[in-house]
């Protein structure tokens, strides 16, 4: 069973960083639509500009949907493992996924060059996203109160939960062991 994936975000890269390190890094997702370069990884939608890595910028570009089957999450996953490496700092990588009988299921990825940096961009994302639907009903000091509310709940978290913090920079170091060897 096939199904639409729409995938969007941007991620800084570090300078330097060639053409050939980022498709090595994208490489699974590359097989996985059965193509050989980034400049081909093309939108099945021709007003997306699909997977660009602008060099002079030091940023990769994704703006990208295709048809793909269950087991793309996996893909995905692992070539965005791959770029934490090439990471200069955090990005955000929303995926939306439709399905035929009309659900959608959107997720939300984040690559970084180590966990602190992933932390906080999630903060951020979490802390502009309940402001934007807050805004819909309340004023700006209402929204400021609970953003604020929120950004304590993350620093405790942080603070208090060793354990998690310490379980999600071991899956992110694990992910980095697996490319180094």
């Amino acid at each position: 069973m096939s199904l639409e994936v729409y995938i969007r975000g941007t991620v800084p890269i570090q300078p330097e960083t060639s053409d050939d390190k980022v498709e090595e890094a994208l490489r699974p997702w590359l097989e996985y639509i059965d193509e050989d370069t980034v400049a081909n990884a093309k939108s099945i939608h021709p007003d997306e500009p699909g997977i660009r890595y602008d060099t002079e910028r030091n940023v990769l570009e994704i703006c990208w949907t295709g048809t793909v089957g269950h087991n793309f999450r996996k893909v995905l996953t692992q070539s965005l493992e791959q770029l934490n490496l090439l990471s200069d700092e955090a990005g955000c990588i929303d995926v939306t996924y439709y399905y035929d009988d009309g659900r959608e299921e959107a997720d939300i990825m984040f690559v970084g060059p180590d966990i602190t940096t992933i932390q906080m961009a999630q903060k951020a994302r979490m802390s502009a996203d309940i402001g934007n639907l807050l805004g819909r009903q309340f004023g700006d000091s209402e929204i400021a109160e609970v953003v604020a509310l929120v950004s304590q709940i993350f620093d405790r978290n942080w603070q208090s939960d060793n354990t998690q913090t310490d379980n999600a920079a071991m899956i992110f170091s694990e992910a980095l062991s697996k490319q180094l060897h």
